[in-house]
């Protein structure tokens, strides 16, 4: 296992440096060169004291400051082991000691521990001369006692495995003398004990033997050759035997060390004296001097190092040129004299790089030695590193370091320190080393990802391709590697109760939105997700941003027409009295565009007439006017094609095309829509016992509504002579007519005289048309309707009779005058034209052909068609308001049932009222009158049966309808019955 010994040397010693902890202790073991690899050393830990459970949670490494890892632990058992050979000479070379040093370090806390290994010697070296043989000449004349140096031989092991003696083989004439040079080295002399004679033996041969100490000894032989030369009787001689110089190392080549002088009596060659090495002068010296053979001046010649030996013994001799020369020896000894010439060298022996940036101030993060391989103050290094740095130098022994942190470290500020550390010596001038130590920080997961901005707004026009991508919502994360992996998803969420995954969907990685479906701006103009960014760090930290989506309008909805609504699916039939000037308004085009912006305006023009120059289109309101007066040599029959465009780009356009009869007379009615065949694409195909069961409910249904009509008849009889009796003069006396007093014509004027007082005023007018339809109207007048700013007009149920104060005889026109004096209803007949209306006592007389007041409700199955309610306004505005109901047909057409048709009476239906949950009731709307504006609700008109049938509905059957007028009315106002019920 080898020699091992250890020794403690200092015990817990306590240093404090900012918040480090340092124990110190030194361990020194020594061991023989050449151990084989896991040779045990030692129990390190052990003889530290330490756990050996706890060596790799407090990160236990062993730190050498030798280039080689000579020496390992083994984490297991603590067991300090070789890991690489170790040779003595190649380490220390002759250095008598040898040793290295090692640094334990264990974190948790921060202990240093210092181990000394010394290496010992081994005999693995034997002694070794430079050549195996060598000459000497020696003059026969040599007195005994003389002194020849021999060849010094080189044994690489120290103290006692050295050199320790040189051994001659037996001869007659010479013995041998070993001496022992200062540095411990041995030498040998050859002594002439007898005189020798040339003319006996003229050379002699003899072994050295060279043997070393140790155990097992070692030897190495030379063989020397002696000839015997003839005698030179004087021998050169030194100035002295015994040279001290001094040299710098590094001197230049060529430098002379000391100039050697001797001397030679004789003369001649004899006299010339010649200088060189003397045979036992080493190797080492040969290599870095040089001698003159002349004038005996040493030169430096190689490189001369005070780090690798300070002291060098030269050996000089010095013989003449004549025969039988003896050659004189001296001895010089050059001492190196040290200069600073080396620079400190720096050893990172152990770097913890990357380093977390949340690391604790004092955390180790290198373990550092340097070196320097002068002498006194020349080999003394100082440590420092800059200032601006969060982190410290710490000194623990003697050219060793700890690099740790003093302050908290940000990544996201400074992710990589370049920390310059500068070792240097105190020579003159003193020297320096630069070494760099990069420390990374680590990233943990402290930075949430941000947005670029704290909302988004989104522009998407519709009707885009689904899939598309309508934009890029990107966060950043300070953070790196896996903590700055963001991956984003859209937060659950409803857009009008669909859920928003339906909607729009992200791409995870780069955060892509794409539009899953194809937006409608009429539709959904806006709306708003909440995407949310999620790093891959642990725990994972998130940031939610709004993306608000607008919707923009495309002009993709062509206009709409919705009055007037065509008959047959053809054109619109327009009746136009032939006698009116130019600018009568002829009809109005309605319509509507479901775009928004500048895509829903609308622009009119005329696209195709039969006669350009007769009809006109305003631009923007659609309304069709005459541009002159009607010929009596122009058709009856007018066609017109309006062109109806938007303002979007491209603008998209729709045709009306609108049919004019022009009559001499307006007919009093119009046919109803029980004339409008439905269009072929909506006949159904219902099979025949589908159509029984229809029909079979539908006469039910007829003959229930006939049963309520005729009992709620009888009550309001009831309820009316009851209150005309209670009314008293007020109303007069209920008298009644024969069939021949029933009013022909449905024109019925009522003329309310000024001044009317008292508390109530009651009208009441029975009549029937000329198909046999019955209706009865009751207006009352109280003093509360002065103060109502609304006027209701609202139909009693039929009577079939007329109640006056007086008999109403059959006229084409009636006139009942109401005098206040006598509270009774004054009758006068006068003819009046039916195309002359009368509005008090100014001049307000209104050609009837100037009049357009079409108000008619039109009720049929037409699924796919608009139907409108609508009242046209007359030239000068004197009647004007607009009830305009447009019902579209879709999944409402369950709702409609066909009664069965009446003899003598076109085709009509029985339809429920469909009322658009933002529009008014119908009963309400036709029924409202606004003091201070005309309104066509003072006027009455009969309707036959079957016009009244068209604008009956399921909501308003039964119901009476009471005229309030207001007192404010205007004087010798004319009241018509020209609206419909």
């Amino acid at each position: 296992m080898g020699l091992w010994i250890w020794t403690w040397q200092v015990s817990c010693l306590a240093l404090m440096a900012c918040v480090v902890d340092v124990v110190l202790a030194q361990i020194r073991y020594m061991i023989p060169e050449e151990l084989e690899h896991g040779s045990f050393v030692g129990n390190i830990v052990e003889d530290l004291g330490l756990d050996t459970n706890k060596l790799s949670i407090r990160r236990f490494r062993l730190v050498s400051g030798a280039k080689e890892q000579y020496l390992d632990v083994n984490l297991e058992n603590g067991v300090l082991f070789v890991n690489e050979r170790i040779d003595r000479e190649e380490l220390c070379e002759q250095n008598p000691y040898c040793s290295f040093h090692l640094q334990i370090v264990i974190e948790n806390p921060l202990e240093l521990y210092r181990v000394e290994v010394e290496i010992l010697d081994v005999n693995d070296n034997s002694p070794v001369f430079q050549w195996s043989e060598f000459n000497l000449d020696i003059s026969e004349s040599a007195v005994p006692g003389s002194r020849f140096p021999l060849e010094s031989a080189q044994d690489w092991d120290v103290g006692d495995n050295s050199l320790r003696s040189y051994l001659l083989s037996v001869n007659e004439h010479f013995i041998l003398d070993v001496q022992t040079r200062s540095d411990g080295s041995k030498f040998a002399e050859l002594i002439l004990q007898s005189p020798l004679d040339r003319e006996q033996q003229k050379a002699h041969l003899m072994v050295l033997t060279a043997v070393d100490g140790g155990a097992p000894e070692r030897s190495g032989t030379a063989q020397i050759n002696i000839t015997v030369l003839d005698a030179n009787d004087n021998a050169p001689v030194f100035d002295q035997n015994f040279y001290k110089v001094k040299l710098a190392e590094n001197a230049p080549r060529g430098t002379v060390v000391i100039k050697l002088n001797a001397t030679d009596l004789d003369e001649g060659p004899n006299g010339e004296i010649m200088y060189s090495f003397s045979g036992h002068a080493p190797t080492r010296v040969r290599e870095l001097f040089s001698v003159d053979p002349r004038t005996g001046d040493i030169q430096v010649k190689g490189l001369i190092d005070y780090e690798k030996a300070r002291m060098h013994e030269i050996y000089v001799q010095a013989k003449d040129r004549g025969p039988s020369a003896v050659a004189v020896h001296c001895k010089v000894m050059v001492n190196i004299v040290d200069v600073n010439d080396n620079l400190p060298e720096v050893i990172l022996t152990s770097v913890s790089t990357p380093v977390q940036e949340d690391a604790p101030p004092g955390t180790v993060i290198a373990v550092i030695s340097v070196m320097d391989k002068d002498s006194g103050e020349n080999g003394n290094v100082d440590c420092e590193i800059p200032h601006h740095v969060p982190f410290q130098l710490h000194s623990s022994f003697k050219n060793y370091y700890t690099l740790v942190t003093w302050d908290f470290l940000d990544r996201e500020t400074i992710s990589e320190y370049s920390i310059t550390l500068t070792a240097r010596d105190m020579g003159s001038p003193p020297l320096f080393t630069r070494k760099t130590i990069l420390v990374q920080v680590s990233d943990i997961n402290d930075n949430a990802p941000r947005f670029k901005q704290p909302s988004y707004t989104v522009y998407l026009t519709e009707n885009n391709a689904p899939g598309a991508s309508i934009c890029t919502i990107t966060a950043q994360d300070a953070d790196a590697d896996q903590n700055s992996y963001l991956s984003y998803s859209i937060l659950e969420n409803d857009i009008h109760g669909m859920p928003v995954s339906t909607y729009v969907s992200i791409n995870s990685d780069n955060g892509n939105i794409y539009a899953l479906r194809s937006f409608d701006h009429e539709h959904l103009r806006n709306f708003h997700i909440v995407v949310q960014a999620e790093d891959a760090g642990f725990p994972p930290l998130r940031t939610n941003v709004t993306v608000n989506v607008f919707v923009l309008d495309q002009n993709d909805n062509p206009p709409v027409v919705v009055a007037p609504v065509p008959e047959n699916d053809t054109a619109a039939v327009i009746i136009v009295p032939r006698y009116i000037d130019a600018g009568y308004l002829v009809a109005k085009i309605t319509a509507i565009d479901a775009d928004a912006g500048q895509n829903s305006r609308l622009f009119y023009e005329v696209l195709q007439a039969t006669d350009p120059s007769l009809f006109s289109v305003a631009l923007y309101t659609g309304e069709i006017r005459t541009i002159r007066r009607l010929m009596d040599n122009d058709p009856t029959r007018q066609k017109l094609v309006v062109l109806i465009k938007d303002n979007g780009q491209p603008p998209l356009s729709a045709t009306a095309s609108i049919s004019l009869s022009v009559v001499d007379n307006v007919p009093e009615s119009l046919p109803g829509l029980g004339d409008l065949a439905l269009s072929p694409q909506y006949r159904s195909n219902l099979t025949l016992y589908l159509i029984v069961s229809l029909g079979a409910v539908s006469f039910t249904f007829l003959v229930a509504i006939i049963v309520l009509a005729t009992i709620k008849g009888y009550r309001d009889r009831n309820s009316f002579r009851d209150h005309s009796s209670s009314l008293g003069s007020c109303c007069g006396f209920h008298s009644k007519t024969s069939d021949n007093d029933s009013i022909k014509r449905s024109n019925l004027n009522i003329h309310i005289s000024p001044g009317i007082k008292g508390s109530t005023h009651c009208v009441e007018v029975n009549g029937n048309d000329p198909i046999g339809q019955n209706y009865y109207y009751k207006m009352c007048l109280t003093p509360e309707s002065s103060k109502s700013d609304f006027m209701f007009l609202k139909p009693c149920s039929p009577t079939g009779t007329i109640a006056s104060r007086n008999n109403i005889k059959e006229v084409d026109n009636k006139t009942l005058t109401w005098s206040p004096a006598s509270n009774s209803l004054l009758t006068k007949t006068e003819r009046i034209s039916p195309n002359e209306l009368k509005w008090g006592k100014k001049d307000r007389t209104l050609n009837k052909n100037q009049l357009n007041y079409t108000h008619k409700s039109h009720t049929a199955i037409n699924t796919g068609r608009t139907l409108h309610r609508r009242m046209m306004q007359d030239p000068d505005n004197y009647a004007y308001q607009s009830v305009s109901h447009y019902w579209t047909w879709g999944n409402h057409m369950h709702d409609f049932k066909t009664s069965p048709e009446i003899v003598g009476i076109p085709n009509r239906s029985w339809t429920p009222c469909y009322k658009d949950s933002l529009q008014s009731p119908l009963d309400y709307q036709l029924n409202v009158y606004i003091p201070g504006t005309p309104s066509t609700h003072c006027t009455l008109k009969v309707a036959n049966n079957g016009d009244l049938e068209v604008y009956n509905s399921f909501s308003t059957f039964g119901k009476k309808k009471k005229l309030m007028p207001n007192n404010n009315c205007q004087e010798d106002a004319v009241m018509t019955n020209d609206f419909f019920i």
